[in-house]
């Protein structure tokens, strides 16, 4: 019998789409299901990956912390969104990818029955995380418009209640590409000091905004600084997906905690991914290497909203996928991908478990296509759909 913790923790989809796509081996597949992507990662840090293979201490458990050059790469790095300054040896801790921080940071801040306040849709895997620690989650929608998504920052406060434990927010989310800015932290941060709630903020892709506008980070507001948890990943914006190296940083006293979970759950991070990541979050042309990245996703998405014009997707601000939405086509969105899969050779997920609207929407991801494979995308969907 299934475990309590698991039995509303659903899967994610993807595993299944990606499995039946790896199965048929057929390199005509449009690759849209997983967030993977065929950018390389920086130079700097497959030269430091190399190198990390001769050095023995790469070989070791310690320190269970992370690597100090890495832990100081990663607090400066938050403290330039932020405004602010952290300190690497007290206020931050390395750990095995983005979401094993929050799946730590969560196992440190919610008691069992506690809330936690989510956009929807969202990503099943923070809604699943949530669940295994016993906390509820609270779901704030979020209104697709012609522009692209939205979330109303009153309402997004007003999920804030005495229940509240977190408020576990991505920018921008995934899978939406809803960008959250300064009105949301503002709203935000008197609702979180009024019930002594923490801010979890998932920065996996807090660069990759289509505006070209730098991240809005909740730290930097005064009311939300000594609140903020800001849980970081070099799987996205430095295209570090195998590395399984991320970073949380925030106020010593719950580093403390999450750093204890660490050691509880999966002890360290990869020992010969440190310095890379240390090395591309240091390197001179940093900022520009996500950008020309990013530029290369907006281009991306734009072919896709350009190929599937007649169809009701809707735009992302940012990010690395798009969604459309199922119900106008009279399909559901586990319909729509098989026939996708089985009549164009289109992989793609539906959004089942990603929120309570997830069921009605179906995932695009843009970022592990060249533009040139995309460019047939809607001849692709005419042939599977009519």
């Amino acid at each position: 019998m299934t475990v309590t913790r698991l039995r509303e923790i659903p899967g994610i989809g993807v595993d299944v789409v990606g499995d039946a796509a790896d199965a048929a081996a057929d390199p005509d597949i449009l690759r849209l299901e997983n967030l993977d992507t065929d950018l390389r990662p920086p130079a700097v840090a497959l030269a430091a990956t190399g190198a990390a293979i001769s050095d023995d201490s790469a070989n070791s458990y310690l320190p269970f912390q992370g690597r100090r050059s890495l832990r100081a790469a990663a607090a400066a790095h938050v403290g330039r969104a932020a405004g602010r300054s952290y300190d690497p040896d007290t206020e931050c801790v390395s750990v095995a990818g983005g979401l094993n921080g929050i799946l730590n940071t969560l196992l440190a801040t919610v008691e069992p029955g506690q809330e936690v306040v989510l956009c929807d849709p969202v990503y099943a895997g923070l809604v699943n995380r949530v669940r295994l620690v016993g906390g509820v989650p609270r779901f704030v929608p979020a209104q697709p418009t012609p522009e692209g998504w939205r979330v109303d920052p009153d309402r997004l406060a007003a999920a804030v209640g005495p229940n509240t434990a977190a408020v576990l927010l991505m920018s921008p989310t995934m899978p939406t590409g809803l960008v959250l800015d300064d009105d949301h932290w503002s709203a935000l941060a008197d609702a979180c000091a009024r019930h002594d709630a923490w801010l979890i903020y998932d920065a996996a892709m807090e660069r990759l905004r289509f505006d070209g506008r730098p991240p809005s980070h909740p730290a930097a507001h005064d009311g939300l600084a000594d609140r903020t948890i800001t849980v970081g990943s070099a799987s996205k914006e430095l295209r570090l997906i195998g590395w399984r190296v991320g970073w949380v940083v925030g106020p010593a006293a719950i580093l403390a905690d999450i750093h204890l979970v660490g050691l509880t759950n999966v002890v360290c991070q990869v020992g010969l991914a440190q310095e890379a990541v240390a090395a591309a979050l240091t390197a001179p042309d940093a900022d520009l290497d996500v950008a020309n990245a990013t530029e290369q996703w907006r281009r991306r998405c734009d072919t896709v909203l350009r190929q599937l014009a007649d169809y009701p997707v809707i735009r992302p601000h940012g990010g690395w996928s798009l969604l459309l939405d199922a119900r106008p086509l009279g399909r559901t969105p586990a319909q729509l991908s098989q026939l996708l899969f089985d009549r164009a050779k289109v992989a793609a997920t539906g959004m089942a478990g990603w929120g309570p609207s997830g069921e009605h929407y179906l995932r695009l991801v843009f970022a592990n296509e060249p533009v040139e494979r995309l460019a047939d995308l809607g001849d692709r969907f005419r042939r599977a759909l009519g």
